[in-house]
């Protein structure tokens, strides 16, 4: 219902669009998906277990929880990843916080780019520094049973000097990608009964 949101891309499983950051030539990009084989908490740990996302994503170049903060359940995070030859892989350093609300049924987890004094710059790397991310998963009954719909919100700004309709054409097509890669490594988690931490608890 929001304006400026156009179509990119309908599959069976999710839709993708995205519309133009002012100020800027990126996009911020939205996905709606549902799930009926796995169930919510499955998705949700799969996606904050730091070690289980080095063995499903073959992109992750390293992937390091740098701080947390019992308090309030804060991670900073150190992620390379690999981007498309000839382009250097980039890094991010970024927080992350998740909170699930029993009342509401409804988990989130949301991450943004931060600078941290003892991650300094690599000159191997591309560091970016404008990232955000925001999904929110609504089960279709209770966080242990499957089935449930996500809502993911995400820009960031890669440091490319790739045209925009390159870098639109890179982010609609490895959006999908690393939904389904996330998607099977929940299944595999699920059918092989990975030990996973359990961030709900």
């Amino acid at each position: 219902q929001e304006r400026g949101w156009e179509p990119v891309m309908e599959r069976e499983r999710f839709r993708l669009w995205r519309r133009p950051i002012p100020g800027s030539a990126l996009f911020q990009y939205r996905v709606f998906g549902s799930y009926t084989d796995v169930t919510p908490r499955q998705f949700f740990n799969v996606q904050l277990d730091t070690e289980y996302r080095k063995q499903w994503d073959s992109l992750v170049l390293k992937l390091d929880v740098v701080e947390r903060d019992p308090a309030t359940g804060s991670e900073v995070i150190h992620w390379v990843t690999q981007f498309p030859y000839p382009m250097y892989s980039r890094d991010y350093v970024y927080v992350r916080r998740y909170s699930v609300d029993r009342d509401r049924n409804l988990m989130v987890l949301v991450s943004r780019a931060v600078e941290h004094p003892g991650i300094p710059e690599d000159p191997e790397h591309v560091r970016v520094r404008s990232y955000e991310s925001h999904m929110v998963i609504r089960p279709h009954r209770g966080f242990d049973e499957n089935g449930f719909d996500y809502l993911l919100t995400y820009s960031d700004n890669p440091q490319t000097v790739f045209p925009r309709y390159c870098l639109s054409w890179m982010v609609s097509s490895g959006m999908p990608e690393f939904l389904e890669k996330l998607h099977s490594a929940a299944l595999k988690a699920k059918k092989m009964e990975l030990e996973l931490r359990d961030y709900l608890s």
